[in-house]
């Protein structure tokens, strides 16, 4: 069992950053953030392997960076230059078994948080 407690989340303005943290109860082989918006699907926005390779949403690359600290068991979203369109609540997902890289599948994961909004004002 993986439990995940995601903070860091708020309002902010276009153009501006924030970032979000999970804290896990163990890490997992892959992690992952999600945000799911408003009438909208769940997408997956980044990834990290336990060895750190990283996969990111064509929409974040550049903007985005995941990262995490074994040694705190949290994991990391970096989110700069954000804009109205990041607006979502993200999810922090973790598997014990493998995941898929470049692309970030929801199937993969078996463990997720409860989430933080993420509100981007124009």
């Amino acid at each position: 069992q993986v439990q995940l407690v995601e903070s860091g989340g708020g309002s902010v303005q276009a153009g501006g950053s924030l970032r979000l943290s999970c804290a896990a109860s163990r890490m997992g082989y892959c992690m992952a953030w999600f945000r799911r918006a408003p009438g909208k699907e769940r997408e997956g926005v980044a990834l990290i392997v336990k060895g750190g390779a990283t996969a990111y949403l064509d929409s974040v690359k550049g903007r985005f960076a995941i990262s995490k600290d074994n040694a705190k068991k949290t994991l990391y979203l970096q989110m700069n230059s954000l804009k109205s369109e990041d607006t979502a609540m993200y999810y922090c997902a973790a598997t014990l078994g493998g995941c898929t890289i470049p692309d970030i599948r929801a199937a993969s994961f078996d463990y997720w948080g409860q989430g933080t909004q993420v509100t981007v004002s124009s």
